[in-house]
């Protein structure tokens, strides 16, 4: 069914003329009741079997009459994929008869816009399950990010979804908070180039791209979910807020809030960051929506206003244009306020003209849109096809760390690796996450943020667990397999039993871990917060166990967040971590084990040595780091960007070529420093190494990192290649938030260190920044320029 060209000749109707005009010429037609149905989403819940958000069952009223709903439009329409498990081809022709009721109901004819989540791949029934955020940042591959959410856009909009909620561009400042596994990483630069890469890609499919969540929703006090927030206005323009420039200049066309407050102010109710900041400074022409109720805890949680009435006029000030997931506060409170003259219309009218718009961009004003996605062309949907899968492989793979690899303890240090395995070897598998599919999964990924709450239901696509994956492994290891300990939880016998059996093997694979959840389901996801960062459970226990019986141990970790291992790192032979790989992270994990997939993921985030309750990332000042003034060292057992390989490239050097100079190299404040890099693959096998590029600014205005990320490339080089990476830096890229607010490129000396870790520095460059101070701004240059020539092979 499409809507039928000659339902009216309004200029609302006509795509020749420009969006604007359009949208004027509907307002004026509509009455306020027709207006601020615009404004909010409609969830329907499907069945009473489990909630999936927060709060759920006491924020969404399913009592609420259908027809007089849709009386006068539908904004949105909530997760029609992602609430209960539906088969693909049923929802899609579920959600075409929704917008078929939706669109014959209101007198113009107007669709919904569709949203879902999209964290680790479409969040419904059936979907590919790609690895989550952390494995992304660990790629350092943003063209492989970005072709991932062009695929999981795609899709999307066969089923008919228009938004996704994705990505998450919050930067780790607490690695016990619960959501650290939906965050690329620690680095600003980082999350920003990767998360931008992601957005490219999802927009690119159609979709609209919702930044999550602004901002300032990982720096909560102690890690806890929604906790108070209260930190400076350097460090949010500094370490948070380039994220989402950069991903906004990519085009995202949608942004959400964070729940908390910052200092005092909730971010549902700051007009000073989501228009004065958000629309004004930085030209945000798109929609911001409200993240899950949080224009309800104004008035439930924050107790900001007195009731939901005044809750949706201090969200609608703020700039929120938006209330998900349901009509609550948005609705009939808001229709009352209106009525009562409590709400300026013109806050309605402003917030109405930015929905209004996307959905004209997304063609769903126009005569010939049709209500049927192109999911119902053929006979069957199939959401997890073999070049999906294949894809969420690739990602796997690429974001797989290799932390240490070393001979077994009672071989000798002349012994040789024990990884990558041998072929034909007695292996005992053992550890909570060695046969359970569940290791591969975030929590937002369908399964874990869903599927638990229907136990009797297939996973609906394949999940290997490690277990499984060396079984089937052409590499013919000799398995055995004890569980020990399950993630939390476990008993004597069941860690003797894994001991006795480690013993009887040639090596021991100790998967360990998290379960991904939320709200108590898992050891990490949202809501599941920890108090120190010790592995969960008996599974400290159980590697001491192990150890104890002299078969040398690997450690796979398939976690969402860091975990203190320092105790045990000098007694293992290796340890390969795996931040929620995915469906296919499973394969990966067993391809790198085998070594036919050489390890090239590098950390995202700092691995803690001793004091793991404290909080710390290497983005930090001098007094941030070890220092003689605090008993408490906070230096990383494995740092920012570490990872290893069978086959380490070899260095050869680094220089500036532009601007030239004698012993310092002028670097214009308003021009680019060009750097080169030079490495070789002088092994036998192909191999890959990142480039990693550190700011240091020895004297600053205020008290900055010690160094910083200002750029990265990922080089693969076959066996006996040659190449060149040359960096493009502009000066742009050493700018900061001083003292009076403004962001400035200051003249000066710094260091470029260029290295294969945030502690690995191959090379340093002494460079001069030299002309005049310039204060910059949203337009300044964000990305590094990167171009590599090659030679040999």
């Amino acid at each position: 069914m499409a809507l039928d060209s000659n339902i009216s000749t309004d200029a609302w109707r006509d795509t020749k003329i420009e969006i604007a005009e359009r949208v004027a010429d509907l307002m004026n037609r509509m009455t306020p009741r027709e207006k601020i149905a615009q404004l909010y989403g409609v969830w329907l819940q499907v069945d009473a079997s489990g909630s999936v958000a927060p709060r759920q069952d006491e924020q969404v009223d399913n009592s609420l009459d259908w027809k007089e709903i849709v009386e006068y439009g539908v904004g949105q329409v909530t997760r029609a994929f992602g609430s209960t498990p539906v088969e693909p081809l049923l929802g899609a022709r579920q959600l075409a008869d929704l917008q078929r009721q939706i669109v014959g109901a209101n007198r113009f004819g107007l669709p919904a816009l569709v949203h879902e989540e999209c964290l680790t791949g479409l969040a419904a029934w059936q979907a590919t399950v790609y690895p989550s955020p952390l494995s992304w940042g660990a790629s350092f591959d943003p063209d492989l990010i970005a072709q991932m959410g062009e695929q999981i856009g795609q899709t999307m909009r066969r089923l008919g979804v228009h938004q996704g909620l994705a990505p998450v561009l919050d930067v780790v400042r607490d690695l016990r908070w619960g959501r650290v596994e939906e965050t690329i990483g620690e680095d600003t630069y980082l999350v920003g180039t990767i998360g931008s890469a992601y957005v490219s890609g999802l927009e690119s499919a159609g979709i609209v791209a919702t930044l999550k969540h602004f901002v300032g929703y990982s720096t909560s006090r102690a890690g806890r979910n929604l906790a108070p927030v209260s930190i400076g206005p350097r460090e949010l323009a500094n370490v948070l807020l380039p994220p989402f420039e950069m991903a906004l200049r990519a085009g995202a066309r949608s942004v959400m809030n964070n729940y908390c407050d910052l200092d005092g102010v909730p971010v549902a109710a700051n007009p000073e960051l989501l228009t004065e900041r958000l629309r004004e400074l930085y030209g945000f022409t798109g929609t911001v929506v409200s993240d899950y109720f949080a224009v309800a805890f104004l008035h439930d949680l924050h107790s900001v206003a007195g009731d939901r009435g005044a809750a949706a006029a201090t969200a609608l000030a703020a700039g929120i244009d938006v209330e998900l997931p349901a009509v609550n506060c948005y609705g009939e409170p808001l229709v009352r306020a209106v009525e009562r003259g409590d709400v300026d219309i013109a806050l309605i009218d402003r917030a109405l003209r930015r929905v209004l718009a996307q959905k004209c961009e997304l063609g769903l004003l126009d005569p010939g849109w049709n209500v049927e996605p192109e999911a119902l062309d053929g006979g069957q949907v199939i959401l997890d096809q073999p070049a999906c899968r294949a894809l969420a492989q690739r990602v796997a793979e690429r974001g797989i760390v290799l932390l240490r690899n070393a001979p077994a303890p009672s071989r000798g240090a002349d012994a040789v690796p024990v990884l990558p395995l041998a072929p034909g070897q007695r292996v005992a598998v053992i550890g909570p996450n060695a046969d359970t599919s569940s290791a591969m999964l975030g929590c937002y990924s369908f399964p874990r943020h869903v599927l638990l709450h229907h136990p009797d239901l297939p996973a609906g696509i394949e999940i290997p667990t490690l277990l499984e994956a060396l079984r089937d492994d052409p590499a013919g290891y000799e398995l055995s397999y004890a569980q020990g300990c399950p993630v939390v939880g476990g008993d004597d016998a069941g860690i003797a039993e894994a001991a006795r059996v480690a013993a009887e093997a040639d090596v021991c694979i100790l998967a360990l871990g998290d379960l991904a959840g939320l709200f108590g389901n898992g050891t990490s996801g949202e809501g599941c917060d920890a108090v120190d960062l010790h592995l969960p459970g008996r599974q400290e226990e159980l590697i001491e166990a192990v150890l104890a019986t002299g078969t040398p141990v690997v450690l796979v970790l398939f976690v969402g967040r860091p975990y203190e291992l320092f105790r045990h790192v000098d007694e293992v032979a290796g340890i390969v971590c795996a931040f929620f790989p995915g469906e296919a992270g499973a394969a990966a994990v067993a391809d790198v084990l085998s070594g036919r997939v050489n390890p090239s993921g590098r950390l995202p985030v700092s691995f803690p040595g001793p004091g793991s309750s404290q909080p710390a990332t290497y983005l930090t000042a001098p007094l941030g780091q070890r220092s003689d003034v605090s008993t408490v060292d906070p230096t990383a057992l494995f740092p920012f960007g570490h990872g290893l390989s069978y086959a380490p490239a070899t260095w050869l050097g680094a220089e500036i070529e532009s601007p030239a100079g004698s012993s310092t190299a002028q670097w214009p404040t308003d021009g680019c420093c060009e750097i080169s890099v030079r490495l070789r693959n002088d092994t036998g096998r192909d191999t890959t190494e990142v480039v990693q590029v550190y700011l240091h600014d020895p004297v600053a205005q205020i008290a900055r990192p010690v160094q910083q990320l200002i750029a990265a490339a990922r080089v693969d080089l076959v066996a006996g290649q040659e190449c060149t990476v040359r960096f493009g830096l502009h000066a742009d890229l050493t700018s900061y938030v001083g003292r009076d607010g403004q962001r400035r490129v200051e003249t000066g000396d710094v260091e470029l260190r260029i290295g294969a870790s945030s502690a690995d520095i191959r090379a340093t460059l002494p460079v001069t920044l030299a002309g005049p101070e310039r204060i910059v701004g949203f337009d300044r240059v964000m990305h590094a320029g990167t171009t590599f020539t090659t030679e040999g092979a």
